[in-house]
Order: structure tokens, then sequence, then C-alpha cells
């Protein structure tokens, strides 16, 4: 007999993509899912997973070069980098219009109520509404009014919701945290992408940045300087008209792309760079994913899962959408190790 699973997908902005390859992991093992509690991210795949469209969302997440990403950003800079209407446009195609009363399983998605500053659950009512409020993530995207209330993402309370799911009448209760600070020893799989792409949406998150009021410091303005070396010529990235118009700086040479998380220095050693975040947008969501990291390790102590799946959250960085293939590739692997210690502790 399949045994039933409560399953808590936790927020973390683009790590969220691991979540897909977790649920593989969890079906290929013949495992049930009951319900699904999610935050940010979280709450996106649960409630496309409730849907019966993974499959769909999948295709279309991996299929996206770095310019179909770019064209998906529609910039705003009004309480948020970005108003996210393409983006949640295409879910609710992919989706459907369905409430969540109507899924397949029982769903909860966890969003923050900045105007009462408490914690919402969606657990009837439209399923898109109720994604598009969890992932409303602060400095990224823009917050969702509804009625008085004004929604963000749910991660700024409860990172991991594992309390809706504590009730259910399943066997076990499986969590996914993406802001785990341990798992060293998992990387992201390497995928070639074209480089010209990438440069061209490193450039655009830094741009959102630059026109929030935070400068650079001089130490870090000497670290570009010693980059310029690995940096490609303009006349290899070409023109993007798109990005131009947004950002009239990308028509400069963007910056390489990282080794391991670090940039490297002209002569190929590994800078340490301890300079800080580079603008506004960068400081905002690193101080989000150290509350989140604290606010999860309480989530989890409150309410231990049965299995806890943990995402480091140094495979990269929270804006890194582009990252589908590789992201959901180690969910199902670190999925895959992590079940196999439970079930074998349990022969």
């Amino acid at each position: 007999m399949k045994k039933r699973v409560a399953l808590v997908l936790g927020s973390g902005g683009a790590r969220g993509y691991a979540h897909i390859g977790v649920i593989e992991e969890i079906e290929r093992r013949g495992y049930d899912i009951g319900c699904i509690a999610g935050c940010s991210m979280g709450a996106v795949v649960g409630g496309i997973y409730a849907a019966g469209k993974l499959d769909e969302y999948r295709q279309w997440i991996e299929s996206l070069d770095y310019l179909d990403v770019l064209r998906l950003v529609d910039v705003s800079f009004r309480l948020g980098a970005m108003r996210g209407d393409k983006v949640f446009g295409q879910i609710r195609k992919i989706v459907g219009e369905l409430n969540i009363e109507d899924l397949r399983i029982p769903y909860t998605a966890v969003a923050t109520d900045l105007t009462n500053q408490q914690e919402i659950w969606f657990q009837e009512g439209c399923l898109h509404q109720a994604m598009r409020a969890s992932a409303a993530i602060p400095s990224l995207f823009t917050p969702v009014m509804q009625g008085n209330r004004m929604l963000v993402d749910g991660g700024i309370l409860n990172p991991l919701p594992i309390v809706p799911v504590v009730s259910s009448h399943c066997d076990l209760i499986i969590a996914v945290n993406l802001n785990s600070t341990n798992q060293k020893h998992y990387q992201l799989p390497v995928i070639e992408r074209p480089a010209a792409f990438k440069a061209r949406f490193n450039s655009l998150i830094n741009s959102l940045g630059s026109h929030m009021p935070f400068k650079r410091k001089p130490a870090e303005a000497l670290l570009r300087l010693e980059q310029e070396a690995l940096r490609p010529s303009a006349a290899v990235l070409g023109s993007n008209p798109w990005l131009d118009a947004a950002d009239p700086s990308a028509q400069q040479p963007a910056a390489a792309p990282e080794t391991e998380g670090a940039p490297s220095s002209a002569t190929g050693s590994v800078i340490i760079d301890n300079v800080g975040p580079a603008s506004l947008l960068d400081l905002i969501n690193q101080s989000f994913e150290v509350m989140q990291t604290s606010l999860a390790q309480y989530k989890i102590a409150g309410y231990p899962p049965d299995v806890l799946i943990n995402v480091p959250k140094r495979v990269c960085r929270f804006f890194e959408f582009y990252k589908a293939p590789e992201l959901i590739a180690l969910g199902r692997e670190i999925a895959r190790d992590t079940l196999d210690n439970y079930e074998n502790e349990r022969r």
C-alpha cells in the first residue's frame, strides 16, 4: 500500500525549481502526495502540481534561454523591481482559471499581510491570486493588493509552512527547506549556456539594483576593473533593443560569469568579495534570505517533519531563475539521497 505524504515546500526564490525534482523523486518511489502547503516558489510549484500541470510547467521553464527570461522581466520601480505580470500571466495560461477548493488534493499557500502584520493562509478561492500573493518577493515583485490588505511573500513570517499539514491524515510529512546552510558537498550540475545571454541577464539584474539609491563601494569598483580583462566585447554581446531601452548601460560589456560563486581576477585567481551587496536590491534580498534561514530553523524545531530535504542556499542566487534544469536535477539528487537514508533506517 502506498504511503501518503504531506508535502511542505519552502520559499527561496529561484531555488524553488528544486521542488520539481523533489516531487519527481517522491513519485518515482511510489509515495502518494496527499496534500501540499507551500510558500513563495513553493506555493507556485505546489499549486501547479495540485492542478495537474507540473509537466507542462517544467517543459516551459526548461525551454527558456537567457533571452527568453529577459523578455519576461517587466521592469517596475514602484514597490518592486518587477511587476510579474508576464511570468504569472504565462502560469495562468498553463494552469487555467481554478479555485483552490477544486484542486485534486488539499492545498495551502502562505502569504504575509503587511497591513495587519499577520500570516495569511489561502485554502480556498482563486489559485492564481494565492500563488501570486505568496510569491510577491519584497524588492523583486510588486505586492498584491486585496481589499485594504497588502500581501507579500509568506517567507517573511513562515518560510517553511509545516503547521498547515500537521492535522492531515497522511503517513508522513516531508518538508523541503531551500535555506539550508549545510550540505556543502552538493553542487549544481553543469549545463552549458550561451555566454552572451548570461551576460545580458546579469546586466539587467545589476541595472535593476542600480536604479535604487545604494551605491557600490570603492573597493568593489576596483574589483570590477580587475574583471575587465575577462569581459566579452560589446561586439560579441550584440545589441538587444529591449534591454537597451530598459538599461542604457547594457550597451557596455557585462561582467564575466562567476566561478563557484566567487569572481575571478584577470590572473585567474579567485577573489573573495567581502565588500557587501552591490545595490539596494542585493541588500534587501540578502537580508531576506538571512531572515528566512533563521525562521526556517524555528519552524523545523517546533514541528519536526518526518523527512527534511535540505537544499543549500549557496547553490544559486535568489534571482537566478534561468537555472531551472540545473536546480530540478539538484532537487532530484538531494531527495534521492535523503529518502535513501530515511528508508534504510526503517528496514
